[in-house]
């Protein structure tokens, strides 16, 4: 049972990252017109092909409900699958494996995921950006009456994500012992390969060990370079049917694999806040690929702090519970090295799009296996594991990609 590799990812469009303050970004649905045209076009379709449509709902400024149905007329398309995803940073993956389910299902043929980049905070009648903003000042997503955050985390100093995020770091030290060089080897072999890319925030600026350790304390034991940097962006993907996809400009990236877990709101109420949502999402992903973590040639990791990406390193079975730590000291993680993780720079160099972040990783992915990747080409591309994370590691989210024999 589980997706049987008939639905392909075939092209993709992304905003260049920028400063929030330099980058007043147009609106939702416009974004969504721009960045569906430039994805069609990497693909070589048509936008009449389009019959399908995953969007993220709560991120629209021009409407909380109805969205797809808005989406649908702005394009001038008609849908025949039409879905919201609300996962946080693991919509991306959510939305990629969505689109792939209701391809196979013969549903629709065509499938547009969408993920407009968060407004400016200086955008006019921005109401929603307006809330996360007065929210995240309480470390919050919603300050609404009735939020359980509201009344049981925020009074009592559980603020923000990143003393969530700092507090799993915490445990695991506890646990398990912490070498805060060795994740700092994370940051900097990620950031080796964003200073290759010319679309990173952090092209051409190489960091250190040193430099990480250097970085002053945010959340303890995170530092300031362990965190991703907000910035303006947004994205998009095309998933057709594996026919379809022949025709396309590109190799076609079957989905092969899939799985997600959501597991609690806040790591309060986490039975084991080390037992994170991608041990189960993963397993399910590449039992459905009928595949082992060993088998991928890349791994492009949801990475909004350092601490996540060696969670998922352990709870993916890439490695021991415990052994993360000399599992980073071990191996190298550059697109030159032996275990290439997040090529294109990852979140924490690449800089994180808001809810979109999740989808610079299944962009890479996708670019990877097809060879498109410039200087940053890994010579084995054929097969992938792409995470994404929402929450406090409070829902996450696998994929397994392969290129298509051509």
């Amino acid at each position: 049972m589980g997706l049987q590799g008939k639905a392909a990812l075939v092209g993709a469009a992304q905003y260049k990252p920028e400063k929030y303050a330099s980058a007043p970004r147009m609106f939702h649905l416009d974004q969504v017109a721009e960045l569906a045209g430039m994805a069609l076009a990497d693909a070589g379709l048509g936008l009449q092909q389009i019959d399908g449509l995953v969007v993220h709902g709560p991120q629209f400024h021009e409407a909380g409900m109805f969205v797809p149905a808005m989406v649908g007329e702005h394009l001038g398309i008609k849908l025949d699958f039409a879905e919201v995803v609300d996962l946080g940073g693991a919509s991306s993956v959510g939305a990629v494996w969505r689109a792939a389910a209701a391809i196979e299902l013969g549903l629709c043929e065509t499938v547009l995921c969408v993920l407009p980049g968060r407004l400016a905070p200086a955008a006019p009648h921005d109401d929603h950006a307006a809330a996360v903003m007065k929210a995240s000042r309480y470390g919050g997503h919603s300050i609404r009456f009735g939020a359980p955050e509201t009344e049981f985390d925020l009074p009592y100093g559980h603020m923000a994500q990143n003393t969530g995020y700092a507090m799993i770091a915490q445990r695991y030290a506890a646990m398990h012992g912490y070498d805060a060089a060795a994740l700092a080897r994370i940051a900097v072999d990620q950031r080796f390969n964003a200073s290759l890319n010319e679309q990173a925030m952090f092209f051409g600026q190489p960091i250190t060990v040193a430099d990480v350790l250097a970085s002053r304390m945010v959340a303890e034991p995170l530092r300031m370079l362990e965190i991703v940097m907000p910035v303006a962006g947004g994205a998009a993907v095309i998933v057709t049917r594996d026919d379809i996809a022949k025709g396309c400009k590109h190799r076609a990236v079957k989905v092969i694999g899939c799985g997600e877990h959501v597991q609690t709101k806040s790591p309060t109420y986490a039975a084991d806040m080390l037992a994170t949502p991608i041990g189960p999402a993963s397993r399910r992903a590449f039992a459905m690929a009928g595949l082992r973590p060993e088998d991928m040639d890349m791994a492009q990791i949801y990475d909004c702090y350092t601490i996540t990406v060696l969670l998922t390193l352990e709870d993916a079975g890439f490695c021991a519970k415990g052994q993360g730590m000399q599992f980073l000291r071990d191996h190298d993680f550059t697109f030159k090295g032996d275990f290439p993780m997040n090529t294109h720079g990852g979140q924490l160099s690449f800089g994180q799009t808001g809810t979109a972040g999740g989808m610079t990783q299944v962009i890479e992915a996708m670019q990877q296996i097809q060879g498109r990747s410039g200087q940053r080409q890994l010579q084995r591309h054929d097969l992938a594991y792409v995470s994404g994370t929402g929450g406090v590691m409070s829902e996450q989210g696998a994929l397994i990609l392969q290129g298509a024999t051509r």
